[in-house]
């Protein structure tokens, strides 16, 4: 993250520092920059090594444990385990920047530890996944609202096992109420100082700080505040209850030290509190009776449906509706009611309106797809709870091009490509070759045959000729075309709330005719005597570990940002240099019996019973949650999380 430009203006003399506190200042103060006026405490190998021999001497925890080491910064604490032998340690924290030097710096020493970018409130990792959450180097306490605070308490009561417990590092509120230096300034290098104002906030539960950086020729660099709730020992010992937790206990932290022997700031003082969470097992039965009568919403088989084989539904297509109803029916405790009449939907969502639906209508309103989106906006607009994506998520990765551009943004990689408007000439096309031309719109390889692959301008200018004939109006994708292994993530639940990373699948080309690409083509999907339907085989992947944890990264971080729900597919594919690339996210992705999903749920010993019942369970915790917060996730909402 790039340190604020050299010049800027400051703001003068401030007469009330909480006036000019940013609610989310938390977002970009965490940089380059903070590492260098913080660095003699956050970069001090001994505070670092002082707070782990505290932690485990009071948790008593071993290497094998379990460990999350929240709001972790640069991952100071986490690589210290590591280097101690603890197996177990994952660190997450807000800061893009910081995370990737934690990064940098396990690589740089070969410690096999995992870190991950999100917020403290709602992050994405499964719950019931934990022995002990850390929260060091006094990194509580940020949020304008004490509700976000707690947030952040019931999240980590969420990943921890029954019986786990977290440990807290965070400024002693009493004493700096009390002892806090209103000015001060300090050199932090040869060519850099600060100088930091201090003051109460109006309500006397928060320490506003104000610092400004200055370079000794450059001059004023940066100018920026932020603030922290002072917390007693009653104060913090209250939220944890509220959060979920007993037994708990406050005493000192360890004595700060800094390589600069000046302003310690909030680390000048503080305490660290232990707590046991309390067992979970009453509140997940009391949930568990709810939702039991069900409405499946399906695609209608009276109905043209241009992308299935000739257009309509076929003996397949109703023997997989068939396959479900079963696998719904061995579920015990649920009923269930079908509804595939498009023509009176919305009569019955207005006359009889379900409790709630288990949308499984990928084909789209009347089986058009591009209305896919329009069946979860039809159940909002009656109020209808339902499972899956929701009308944004559905009409933004629909388009490819779209949700390339955005996971571009997240670091996440791409194949480079070339979008192709319906008025382009051809001969404009800068491209890649081999490539691969797809419509930017559609699902269901729709669009993408044998001859999609393109290996000079010939053949391309030949390939957008058809396509322009046979869909008529269609943007296009041309996309450099990757040649390595295919893979495939699934995930079912809610990051924030629990879910499962099904075993990752890999597809095997090795028995395919050579002299046809390799490719999960519409063939492979719709001409059951097609040689990519009979000689396409798929097996859990043998990726080394970083490849799947990245694979699993990147599959969180895009079911967050794109705003999935309950269940989602991410396809992934290597390039000849191994890098793994996105081909696409598929939100509420292709529920039948002999599909990914439902393979991935076998390599993860589930039957399809078992796949379909945890669906229905994920979309029950995330509504039952939202309407805890006081709503549900309408697709104003769900926009408004797009943005990065």
């Amino acid at each position: 993250m790039p340190t604020q430009e050299a010049g800027r203006r400051t703001l003068g003399p401030v007469a009330d520092l909480e006036r000019h506190l940013p609610n989310d200042w938390w977002r970009t103060l965490f940089n380059a920059l903070y590492l260098k006026t913080d660095g003699d405490v956050v970069e001090n190998a001994a505070n670092t090594a002082a707070d782990i021999d505290l932690m485990l001497g009071v948790t008593g925890l071993g290497s094998e444990a379990q460990i999350l080491d929240l709001c972790c910064g640069q991952g100071r604490h986490v690589l210290e385990l590591a280097r101690r032998g603890f197996r177990n340690v994952s660190g997450l924290d807000r800061s893009r920047a910081l995370i990737r030097l934690a990064r940098s710096r396990a690589r740089s020493e070969s410690l096999d530890v995992r870190f991950r970018e999100g917020d403290a409130r709602k992050f994405r990792l499964p719950s019931n996944s934990f022995d002990c959450v850390t929260i060091l180097g006094n990194s509580f306490g940020y949020f304008d609202r004490v509700d976000d605070d707690l947030s952040v308490l019931k999240a980590v009561a969420r990943v921890l096992r029954d019986g786990g417990g977290v440990f807290l590092d965070l400024a002693d509120g009493d004493w700096m109420r009390t002892n806090f230096e209103p000015r001060s300034w300090e050199w932090i290098d040869q060519e850099h100082f600060v100088c930091r104002e201090r003051a109460l906030s109006q309500d006397g539960e928060r320490l506003i700080s104000r610092e400004v950086v200055v370079h000794a020729e450059r001059g004023v660099i940066a100018d920026q505040f932020y603030g922290e709730r002072l917390y007693n020992a009653k104060q913090i010992q209250a939220l944890l209850e509220r959060a979920g937790f007993e037994a708990v206990q406050v005493q000192d932290a360890a004595k700060t030290q800094s390589l600069r022997n000046q302003d310690l700031g909030m680390m000048a003082h503080r305490m660290t509190v232990v707590a046991r969470l309390k067992p979970k097992t009453a509140a997940s039965k009391k949930r568990s009776t709810l939702f039991l009568n069900v409405t499946v919403l399906l695609g209608d088989p009276s109905l043209p449906d241009r992308v299935k084989r000739d257009g309509h539904f076929n003996p397949e297509d109703i023997d997989t509706v068939l396959r479900m109803k079963d696998a719904l029916a061995a579920l015990e405790g649920y009923s269930f009611r079908y509804l595939d009449r498009h023509a009176t939907l919305i009569a019955t969502l207005e006359q009889d309106p379900p409790s709630f639906v288990l949308n499984l209508c990928d084909e789209g309103f009347r089986n058009d797809a591009l209305k896919e989106l329009h069946v979860p906006a039809l159940l909002e607009l009656h109020n209808v709870p339902y499972s899956g994506a929701g009308p944004v998520t559905l009409g933004l990765c629909y388009d490819k091009a779209l949700v390339s551009a955005i996971a571009q943004s997240l670091g996440v990689l791409v194949p480079f490509e070339t979008y192709y408007d319906a008025e382009d000439a051809v001969t404009t096309l800068p491209s890649v070759f081999p490539a691969l031309v797809k419509p930017v719109l559609g699902d269901s390889s729709i669009g993408i045959t044998k001859d999609a692959v393109v290996h000079n301008a010939e053949e391309l200018t030949e390939r957008v000729t058809v396509l322009r004939k046979t869909m008529p109006g269609a943007s296009l994708l041309v996309q450099e075309f990757l040649r390595g292994t295919e893979y495939t993530v699934g995930i079912i639940g809610n990051p924030g709330i629990s879910h499962d990373v099904l075993p990752i699948l890999e597809v095997d080309y090795s028995a395919l005719d050579p002299r046809l690409p390799p490719i999960l083509s519409y063939e492979s999907k719709w001409e059951l005597d097609s040689p990519y339907c009979t000689q396409i085989r798929y097996a859990e992947t043998k990726a080394s570990r970083e490849v799947r944890n990245r694979l699993v990264d990147d599959s969180l971080l895009l079911f967050q940002r794109l705003g999935c729900r309950d269940y989602a597919r991410f396809d992934f594919r290597a390039n000849e240099n191994g890098e793994v690339k996105l081909l696409e996210v598929n939100p509420n992705p292709g529920w039948c019996w002999d599909g990914k999903m439902n393979m991935m749920a076998g390599l993860a010993g589930w039957s399809y019973s078992e796949m379909l019942r945890r669906i229905l369970r994920a979309a029950r915790d995330r509504i039952l949650e939202e309407r805890e917060r006081g709503g549900s996730a309408t697709s104003a909402q769900q926009a408004s999380a797009l943005v990065p």
